[in-house]
Order: C-alpha cells, then structure tokens, then sequence
C-alpha cells in the first residue's frame, strides 16, 4: 500500500522519499529534462533519484495503443493459460501477450510457456519458469486498463529501454544516483536498473511501499533522502 507518511526506517536509519509532481508524459518528453526540471531547487546532497518503470517506457514509445494491434493467432491461445494473480491483468489478455511475443520472438514465447506449464504440471508454481525464459521485458509488461492516466488506459506499456542506461546517463548529468522501479501496491517492488552507486538490495527496501503511488498522482520521479 502506498505510505502516506513518506517516511520509512531501512537498517535502523529513517529515511523520507518526495515524490515529484510532472505533467502527463508523452512520447515527446526527453527523461533527462524531465528529471532535471523536477529535481531543481529541490534535490539535496546524498538524494537520490527514483524513475517509474512505466513513465520512463512511455517517454521512449513503449505505450501502444490497443486498437493498434494486430493480436495473431498465438497470442489468442497463449494468454487463456496464463494464471490470474492478484497485482494485475501482466499476460492474461491477447493484447499484452502479442505485446510479449512481438517483443521476444514468437518461438521464445511458445518455448517459454511449454517449459512452464510442465513446470507446474510437475509442481512448480510460483517459480517464474515462463518469465526467466522469456526474459525479463514479458514481466515489465502492463496491460491495457492498468494505467488510470488517459490516454494509457487503452494501452498496453512494455517495459522500459535500456534502464541501467538511462540511470547512469542522468547520474553523470546530474551528479546524483539514479535508479528505474517497477512498484505496485500490494508489495511487489524491483529495481530494473541503476546507476554505478546503487544499492539494489536498499532501494527495494526503501521503496517497497510504494511512496509514490500508481493512480493520477503524477510523480514519476521521487527523492530518496537520509533524515539525520
């Protein structure tokens, strides 16, 4: 659930995280400005600077429209065996699963979706088989209706371009460590990519409640800051 309080205790230090209003992305906004335009006069020495998977995909065109897609006959099939789980629609829709194959390959797809159905044939469930094969981008994948923003509430967004990157270029822009998140609010938090400085392990800690949020609240981008 999101934290109201904005304050969380990580290894026996307190810590605030400022979420950072910015208008409705859209394809044409550049991160780097973005960041460097919500950060001035705001940022302190030792913050640092936490992206929303989804905004940072919709910057780089990653939010495509459902009535844009072409769903094959793979898709249509595949997705009815994909299990339901309690933080979102991911794969179990046609549309997210074309997004999935026209990401990975159609091959990849059916390959990965075998190997994980006997693994639950065999008892396997919960070991994330179908994503480990797949890769990494069919998880970042989030269906049409999970953004309430519109216009991307008729779109499916995949996963974020190149996060360790991004991070990295915005920390030697800026000065500050830079991370990209994947958070929702029923406790799932990963960080998909960071610059040179960042701790994985602390900043899944202190972002697993989700200070931002993932309604309207319109903050992609949020401080991390040590309370002394």
């Amino acid at each position: 659930m999101k934290n109201n309080s904005k304050i969380i205790e990580v290894d026996g230090a307190k810590f605030i995280r400022i979420p950072l209003k910015t208008k409705i992305l859209t394809t044409g906004d550049d991160i780097l400005s973005v960041v460097q335009d919500s950060i001035r006069d705001k940022i302190k020495e030792n913050d640092v600077i936490t992206i929303s998977e989804s905004p940072l995909a919709i910057t780089q065109g990653r939010a495509i429209p459902i009535n844009e897609l072409k769903i094959g006959w793979l898709a249509k099939f595949l997705w009815r065996f994909v299990s339901k789980v309690d933080y979102g629609i991911g794969l179990r829709s046609p549309e997210s699963m074309q997004c999935a194959i026209d990401e990975c390959g159609s091959l990849r797809v059916l390959f990965a979706a075998i190997i994980g159905g006997l693994g639950r044939f065999l008892g396997r469930r919960g070991k994330g088989d179908f994503y480990r094969l797949a890769g990494k981008q069919t998880a970042l994948i989030d269906a049409a209706t999970t953004s309430p923003v519109p216009p991307y509430e008729n779109c499916v967004i995949k996963g974020p371009r190149y996060p360790e990157k991004v991070s990295q270029m915005i920390k030697e822009e800026t000065g500050f460590e830079c991370c990209v998140m994947d958070i929702n609010d029923i406790g799932g938090c990963w960080m998909i990519g960071g610059s040179t400085g960042i701790n994985k392990h602390f900043m899944e800690k202190v972002m697993e409640d989700n200070p931002q949020g993932q309604g309207d609240e319109l903050t992609p981008i949020c401080l991390v800051r040590k309370v002394l």
